[in-house]
Formats: C-alpha cells, sequence, structure tokens
C-alpha cells in the first residue's frame, strides 16, 4: 500500500487504485496524510474542503467522507500495513508509517542526498526523490487555502531538488545535463529567479553562450513587463559571468572542460567540434573544405569536403521560419508540454487538433522563443489539407539542403538521396525542423533530420498514429481556447477599449465561435474595418446558426473553408457519416446512434466514427463517446441538408428502441408505452443491456440528449416520439424522483394532447402526477390525476386505468381522505388482478398496504404486504421489495413483534443498501433508530444519509 501527494492524490494497493470518488474525499485524505499520525480538528479540515463559507452540514458531509474513506481503507486490509482512521473527540487521526507516503520518502531521500560525498551518489539519490512525482502535488483534491499552501510548498521543495541536481551534474562536469534538467522547469517558472540564474550558468559552462545570453534577456524583460523590476543579484552575477569570460567557460565535449585560448574574448577560440559536426556558426567547419578530416560519403557520390559552404565568420545559422503570430494568446500549458516533448533524444514533438484552431500559430510561436537552435531552424509547409496538392518532397528537401549551405548543383534530384543528404548534414546539427500541415506520417518519415540533437515539430489535423508507433512522437493535442483566451484574442485585434465597453458581448462571441481561434480572427476581422459596429449587434447575427459560418468566413479565411480541406481527404463513407451527424438533436453520439443517423450499422459507424476522429472532426470524450465542435455541426449539417427529416426519424426511433430495452432490463414487465409508432424504422442493432445498474447507468448518462431528442421531436411535429421518448425514462424517474422531472413531463403531456391520444395522456399524467405528489406539490397533482383514470377508460387501457387509480389514492391519502383512497386502490388491485400483470398488482398492493397502516390496521397492512411480497419475483424492482419489507417489519412493531419487526426493517435497509436505493436505506435505517439505538444501525443511516447528499 502506498499514498501518494506528490501528483494525484490517491493510495495504490497491490489491486490498483483505491476508488476515492470525489475531490473533496481526496482533499479530506491530503489533509489527514499531510499531518499524518496527528489529530486534525474538524475546523482545519473544514477549511481545507471549502474555500469560502462551509455550508450549515459541512460537518455531516466531513463524517460521510470519512466513513466511505474508513470503508475503503478496511476493504483494501490497510489494517495488515498499519494504516487506521480513528476518531479522537472533535478530531482524526490518520495512523500511517511514514515509509508507506510518497512526500515522507521524498524528504528521506533529501536528507541522504545532502549525506553524500561523491556528487555521482548525490545525482542518484536526487533523480530517485525526483521520480516519486507523477504531476503537480496533491492534484485531483479540492485545494482549500492550508492545501494550496501545503502544495506550493511541496512545489517549493520540488524545485530547489532540482536546482541541487543541476549543482551535482555540474560537479561532475556534465553541464548539459544540467541545462537540461533545469531548462524545463525554467520554462514551466520564467520568473522564478534562482532557476533562471541556474540555467544560464549552466548553458554559459557547456560552450552555449549564446543560449545563455538569450535567456537572460528573455527572462530581464519578462521580469520588468510582469512585475515593473530589474533582475536581483543572483541573476545579475549570472550575467556577468559570461560579460567577463571568468571563470573559464567550457565547450565542454564528453565530460572534460576546454579553456579559452589566451588572448581573452578578443581571441577566436579553438573549435572544439569532432570531425564531421558542423561549427559553431552552423556551417560546416572551412578546414574540410581542404580534405581536412573529411566524413564519409553522402548519397549521390558527394564527401562532405566536397560541398560548397559559406566561408569562415559568414552567414547567420539558416532560419526559415515565417514572422511569429501576432495577438497570440494563451496555450501555457501546451508551450509547456512543447517544451517538455523537445527535452528528448532526437525528440518528433506532434501538435494536432482540428482545423483552425491553432496548430502553426503555437509551433511558431514556440520555434520564435526558443533558443536552443543555434545550428538554424528550418520550416516548410507541406500543404497536407491544400485544394492545390502537397508539396512536393523534393521541393522541400532542396529548400532545407539550399539552407544548409548545399550548392544548388549538388542537390540530388531524388527524394531518397536528398533525404539521406539531409540526414548527414544535420547528425551533428542542433537543428529545429517545423514540418506545417502534415497528412500523412510516411510524408514526415522522409524528412527527419539525422542529429539526436535536433529537434522535430509536427503540425497536422490527423493523429499521426503511425509516427507516434515508429518514431515515438511526442503528441501535443491542441483544443479550442477557452472564454477568456478568446476575449483575449478579440482585444489584440480590437484594442482592449473595445472589447472591455462590452465585455459580455465579447464573452458571448468567444463562445459563438466555440474558442476555435481562426472564427475568434475571422470575428475580430469583420468587427475591426467597422469600428461603428458593436459586438453585440455582431453577436446577435452569429447566434443565428442558419447564418453563422457565413459570418465566419472574410476573403480567402473561413471555418468552411478550413474544414471542407479537411473533408475533401476523408472517404465517401466517412463524408456520409459526418454530414449525418450534423443533424444530430443531442450533444454527443456513440456508434449505435451515428449508424441510426447514417442508416448503417454500428461497426460500420464505428469506424467511420475513428476516421473522423483521426482527422479531429469529431472528438471521443470517454471510450465509446464523441462529440461535434458547434461550428463542425453546422457544416456537417450543410453536407447533406436534404436528409435532415430522415436523420433525424431515425435517431429518435434507435431512442425509443434503446430505451425500451433499458427499462425492460431494468424493471421487467413494466414498460409503459409498448405500441411503437407509425412508420417506427428499427435500427439494424440495439445495446444489449446485461443487467438492471447497466440499464440504470445507460438512462442516467442519456437523460440530457434524450431531452434534446424530445424537444426536436416536438419542434418537427413528431408528438407520437416526444411522448414515447419521456415516458421510456420512468424507471430512472421512479429512482431519482426528486430530480426535477416534472418540466420534461409537462412537455409529455402537451404532445400527448397534440396527438389527442388519450392513451398517452393518461400515461403521462400518472407519472406527472406521483412526480407532483412526491415533490409536495399535492393540489397540482390531485387536478392531474383525477383526469388520468377517465382517459384511460376510453383509450381501454385498464392497467392505465389501475397505475392511475394507484396514483390518485395516494395524493387523496396524503390529504387524509383514508376511505376514499383504499377504495381506491383495492379496486386498482383488482383491475391488475383481472388482467393478470404481476407488476401493478404488487405496486397498489404495496401502496394498499402503507394506507393501512396509516390507517392503524397492521394486520391487513401486513397481509397486503405479504401478498405483494409473494408476487414479486427475485428481479422485481429492487426499490419497491425495499419498501414492502419496510412495511411489513413497521407492521409486526405496531402489533408488538420487536425482534421480528427489526429483523424485516434491517432486511430492508440491507436491501436498499445493495442496490443502491439511499432514500430507502435512509427511510428504513430511520424507522429502526426509533425502535432500537444500535450503534451500527446509527453508523448506517450516517453512511446513507451522506451517500444520499453526495447524489444530490
Amino acid at each position: 500500500m502506498e499514498f501518494r501527494l506528490l501528483g494525484t492524490v490517491s493510495v495504490e494497493t497491490l489491486t490498483g487504485p483505491l476508488p476515492l470518488g470525489p475531490a473533496k474525499r481526496r482533499s479530506l485524505l491530503a489533509a489527514l496524510l499531510l499531518s499524518a499520525n496527528t489529530p486534525v480538528p474538524v475546523s482545519r479540515l473544514t477549511d481545507s474542503l471549502w474555500d469560502d463559507m462551509p455550508p450549515l452540514h459541512a460537518r455531516s458531509v466531513i463524517q460521510g467522507h470519512v466513513s466511505r474513506l474508513r470503508a475503503l481503507l478496511v476493504g483494501a486490509d490497510a489494517a495488515a500495513y498499519g494504516v487506521e482512521l480513528v476518531t479522537l473527540g472533535d478530531a482524526y487521526l490518520l495512523r500511517v508509517p511514514e515509509t508507506l507516503l510518497d512526500s515522507q520518502r521524498f524528504e528521506e531521500l533529501l536528507m541522504l542526498a545532502r549525506q553524500q560525498r561523491s556528487p555521482a551518489d548525490t545525482v542518484l539519490m536526487l533523480t530517485e526523490a525526483l521520480s516519486l512525482w507523477q504531476g503537480p502535488a496533491l492534484s485531483g483534491a479540492f485545494t482549500g487555502p492550508p492545501l494550496q499552501a501545503a502544495a506550493h510548498t511541496l512545489e517549493e521543495s520540488r524545485l530547489a531538488t532540482v536546482e541541487q541536481l543541476a549543482l551535482a551534474w555540474t560537479a561532475m562536469g556534465e553541464h548539459h545535463r544540467a541545462a537540461s534538467v533545469l531548462r524545463a522547469e525554467a520554462a514551466g517558472h520564467p520568473m522564478r529567479e534562482s532557476l533562471a540564474a541556474a540555467l544560464i550558468r549552466a548553458l554559459y559552462r557547456a560552450g552555449r553562450q549564446s543560449e545563455a545570453l538569450d535567456w537572460f534577456h528573455r527572462t530581464r524583460r519578462l521580469l520588468a513587463d510582469e512585475l515593473g523590476i530589474d533582475p536581483g543579484r543572483e541573476l545579475a552575477d549570472a550575467y556577468a559571468l559570461i560579460l567577463r569570460g571568468d571563470p573559464e567557460p567550457a565547450a565542454h565535449r564528453n565530460g572534460t572542460d576546454a579553456a579559452l585560448p589566451a588572448g581573452g574574448p578578443g581571441t577566436a577560440p579553438h573549435d572544439p567540434s569532432p570531425p564531421g559536426s558542423a561549427g559553431g556558426d552552423g556551417t560546416v567547419p572551412a578546414a574540410r573544405r581542404s580534405g581536412e578530416g573529411s566524413g564519409p560519403p553522402v548519397a549521390g557520390g558527394t564527401p562532405h569536403h566536397d560541398l560548397p559552404v559559406a566561408p569562415p565568420g559568414g552567414p547567420h545559422p539558416a532560419d526559415l521560419l515565417p514572422r511569429a503570430p501576432r495577438g497570440f494568446h494563451g496555450r501555457a500549458a501546451e508551450l509547456a508540454a512543447l517544451t517538455r516533448a523537445a527535452a528528448g533524444r532526437a525528440p518528433v514533438c506532434l501538435v494536432t487538433g482540428p482545423a483552425g484552431v491553432g496548430k502553426t500559430a503555437l509551433a511558431l510561436q514556440w520555434a520564435h522563443h526558443s533558443s536552443a537552435f543555434p545550428d538554424g531552424r528550418l520550416f516548410a509547409d507541406l500543404r497536407g489539407f491544400s485544394e492545390t496538392g502537397e508539396t512536393p518532397l523534393t521541393d522541400v528537401l532542396r529548400e532545407f539542403l539550399l539552407a544548409l549551405g548545399v550548392a544548388p548543383r549538388r542537390v540530388p534530384e531524388s527524394v531518397p538521396a536528398a533525404a539521406a543528404l539531409f540526414r548527414s548534414l544535420t547528425d551533428r546539427r542542433r537543428l529545429l525542423v517545423v514540418l506545417d500541415n502534415a497528412r500523412d506520417s510516411a510524408t514526415v518519415r522522409q524528412l527527419l533530420p539525422g542529429g539526436t540533437d535536433c529537434v522535430t515539430l509536427v503540425t497536422s489535423r490527423h493523429r499521426m498514429e503511425g509516427l507516434i508507433a515508429s518514431d515515438a512522437a511526442r503528441p501535443v493535442p491542441l483544443d479550442t481556447l477557452e472564454p477568456h483566451d478568446g476575449t483575449a484574442l478579440l482585444a489584440g485585434v480590437l484594442g482592449e477599449e473595445r472589447v472591455l465597453a462590452e465585455p459580455v458581448a465579447a464573452h458571448r462571441l468567444a463562445e459563438l465561435c466555440g474558442g476555435l481561434p481562426l472564427a475568434l480572427r475571422v470575428t475580430a476581422a469583420r468587427l475591426a474595418g467597422r469600428p461603428h459596429r458593436t459586438l453585440a449587434g455582431l453577436a446577435a447575427e452569429l447566434a443565428d446558426e442558419r447564418s453563422r459560418l457565413t459570418y465566419l468566413d472574410v476573403d480567402d479565411l473561413g471555418v468552411s473553408a478550413a474544414l471542407r480541406l479537411t473533408v475533401q481527404q476523408l472517404p465517401p463513407d466517412a463524408v456520409h457519416q459526418l454530414g449525418r451527424l450534423g443533424h444530430h438533436p443531442g450533444s454527443h453520439f456513440d456508434p449505435y446512434t451515428a449508424a441510426a443517423l447514417a442508416g448503417t450499422d454500428p461497426v460500420s459507424a464505428a469506424a467511420a466514427l475513428e476516421r473522423l476522429g483521426a482527422a479531429h472532426l469529431v472528438t471521443e470524450t470517454a471510450p465509446g463517446r464523441w462529440v461535434l465542435h458547434d461550428l463542425v455541426r453546422l457544416y456537417a449539417r450543410g453536407l447533406d441538408p436534404a436528409s435532415g427529416s430522415e436523420a433525424l426519424v431515425r435517431v429518435l426511433d434507435h431512442y425509443i428502441a434503446t430505451a425500451l430495452a433499458a427499462a425492460d432490463t431494468a424493471e421487467p414487465g413494466g414498460e409503459p408505452c409498448f405500441v411503437l409508432p407509425d412508420g417506427f424504422h428499427r435500427p439494424t442493432a440495439v445495446r444489449d443491456f446485461t443487467d438492471r445498474a447497466v440499464a440504470m447507468r445507460w438512462l442516467a448518462a442519456e437523460r440530457d440528449d434524450l431531452a434534446l431528442a424530445a424537444v426536436a421531436a416536438r419542434s418537427a411535429g413528431l408528438h407520437d416520439r416526444a411522448w414515447r421518448i419521456i415516458l421510456l425514462q420512468w424507471p430512472q424517474v421512479v429512482w431519482r424522483v426528486r430530480d426535477s422531472w416534472a418540466p420534461l413531463l409537462e412537455l409529455a403531456l402537451d404532445s400527448a394532447r397534440a396527438q389527442r391520444d388519450a392513451y398517452a395522456e393518461s400515461r403521462v399524467r400518472n407519472l406527472l402526477g406521483w412526480v407532483l405528489t412526491e415533490e409536495g406539490r399535492t393540489a397540482e397533482a390531485i387536478a392531474l390525476l383525477e383526469r388520468s383514470p377517465g382517459l384511460a377508460r376510453e383509450a381501454g387501457d385498464r392497467l392505465g386505468e389501475a397505475t392511475a387509480l394507484i396514483n390518485l389514492a395516494v395524493v387523496q391519502a396524503e390529504q387524509g381522505d383514508l376511505a376514499t383512497a383504499l377504495e381506491g386502490c383495492s379496486r386498482a388491485v383488482r383491475l391488475a388482478r383481472e388482467e393478470e400483470d404481476r407488476h401493478t398488482e404488487m405496486l397498489g398492493l404495496q401502496h394498499l398496504a402503507r394506507m393501512r397502516l396509516t390507517a392503524g390496521l397492521p394486520e391487513d397492512a401486513l397481509e397486503a404486504a405479504r401478498t405483494a411480497l409473494d408476487l414479486g419475483p427475485e428481479h422485481e424492482e429492487a426499490a419497491r421489495r425495499s419498501l414492502l419489507l419496510a412495511i411489513s417489519g413497521e407492521a409486526r412493531l405496531a402489533l408488538g413483534g420487536r425482534d421480528e419487526g427489526i429483523l424485516l426493517l434491517d432486511r430492508a435497509a440491507t436491501e436498499a443498501e445493495r442496490t443502491g436505493y439511499e432514500e430507502g436505506a435512509v427511510k428504513a435505517l430511520a424507522a429502526l433508530l426509533r425502535v432500537t439505538g444500535g450503534a451500527e444501525y446509527r453508523k448506517r443511516y450516517e453512511e446513507a444519509l451522506q451517500r444520499l447528499a453526495d447524489e444530490g
């Protein structure tokens, strides 16, 4: 067992991490671990879990989390490791051996490192200490002020350890390693002067003076711009070190220090490069032109010493980068990820994302601000998604070779020969190669440089999984901008005054553009040319989906044009699938939904989704769960506008078929609308629900999309689909009755009325009336339910009439009219029995038993409950079984059978706990506590209350 704070807060066991659950429970664990083996008062835990005014039930929430955490630890046999979570008055204590806590092991390794005499041993200890970090400290927790302070302290300790590791490498003469260790951290903490100063010294001692100077000036500008201050003493001393040329900088190759020649700074230093390497100015050393130290032959039969190169002291290193992007905003995490990805051996960094998301801008921003490439920066637009076709590889390689100093007549004509020469020339260089708009992995492989110190930065709309597999490319996925970065981009073009004058409209524009930088830039361009136009006015125009894409096109740029270039690369089946997805009324889809929309099967749909996902036209947010960007959805809708009505009907019928399967699995024998609508399109395949839990999870996960589908059906006049899609969610409605179902059921009632369907109206009234009753809105429930039995009789729906009578009786009983309620409920039981429907009969008997108990007839109540339990098989609705057992227990208590009553109530609570029916568990355990004060019942009651609160 291992407790982790240095990264995501977790508890690792031999069988995997414990399922800690919500962020607040992780916060509680973190607070206890940070004070391991010391009591932590509830007041401090409250401060850790809430950063503002805690709720009134904060203590109960903490108790619930402690109970759940204790149960998890007990289940993982924590006691065998000496771990125990105990309550001490108004505090909690987590006993845990320090060896099980990663933060304690980190500190122990730091102490051991300080005791080492050998720098090599120090490096080993510090490297092992840093390997314990799996990400930012206390990740995954909700960090109130105390935990924020603790996370900051841990991060400071980590950074100090990085600096100590760099010093140890320096002591070994490994200045390149010291610089490598420091660079990523300095990029992530650009205003930490100690890191910058250490990096500058390491770069200088490694013979990389220009990079060291560049890093100093970058840090100096940042301090001035962000804080308005000058560099501190440590940073200034590092700069002075370079200017003085003292102590002697090392060109440092192979672990040895080469001193500057006599004669001072004005004397040209000896070229320390080994044979075959590039000189300090990025060209092949001039000595080689006379035949000294000639390298191996290159493609085309031309040896290195025959290649024309620039004279000594000649041109600057090759630089083919386009200008840096204007108005670049945000992307700090992605820039840092690129820096980390570029720190490996011959790294290939892969920036991927949809059209218009800003991949090229990110690549150029990073390239222009990187000082790690003294031998040059090459750039090529491969035009992988261009209407004019891809750039020929011979043209790209020719431009690269010319930039590296190869004479035009010496450039090989074939791609393999030119690629081999390019790899040979870059073998000993520190070079950046940017390959923009790549379409496939094979093209990129031909353009990879040969040097292990070269970095290749690729951008693509495709995921390029082949490049990841063959060349260990490090993907840096690029998503849309957050609204605040989107408004900042608008301000960069329009000016801050114009954006600050209409902040709400600016935020709305960022939302309507979906955070897509290309869309935001087109929007800003439209406004910039019209200074008298308001942001709110353009936002109102963009709000109309029918014309939004038109407003997001300007001159030769636009969202539609960018998406068209991506789509034209797709096979026909993927284009067909994309066009149908544009008509999806929901927010997400799976292969079954996609298949229904496209009129195919789930296997074909899944393959098409994979192709669309590889092109970043759809995004997989979870296994088998996909989404469309809003602007992609609008574009997709235009690909196949004539199919909109057919696609809508198909997806609605898919939802009906799937919801029927889910309801039948969750509550067998209880489906409320078995008659399918006219013209029903049966899907080629319907999801198979293996058990009740799976079916209920699907109903819960799809609730929002089912509501959107019902709204779309109603708007299209498909009322027969609308009410069915809503009513088929009844198992979830029953299970989570107080979860704001009334508005959706009112929509179903409107559709049933519009269709003049007495059967549908009665069924919807039944469910809506029951929901209103549970919400305490009895007057509204009575008004609805009084008409329901008559409508059911009119439709010939005897089971619907029985259900209506039961629901009406429940409201009548609540209003005190027990006699009428008992008569109606008894009639409902007779109707259900005549129709031989055990499910409805059991429902009527359950309520009849409760009413008899309320009326002071415990023997009659017990008889009704027993009859109902005898009717229900084991797979019958778990909630109903729990309620019937609870009624039986209360009836036994009323009859004087205390022991049997307690046993029945305990069974009711256990049944509810086993199936996750928390409300039933709370009710049964509350009844138990009224007759017995058992500590075990109290504990279970509090845990059930907490679980119920967590669900809310």
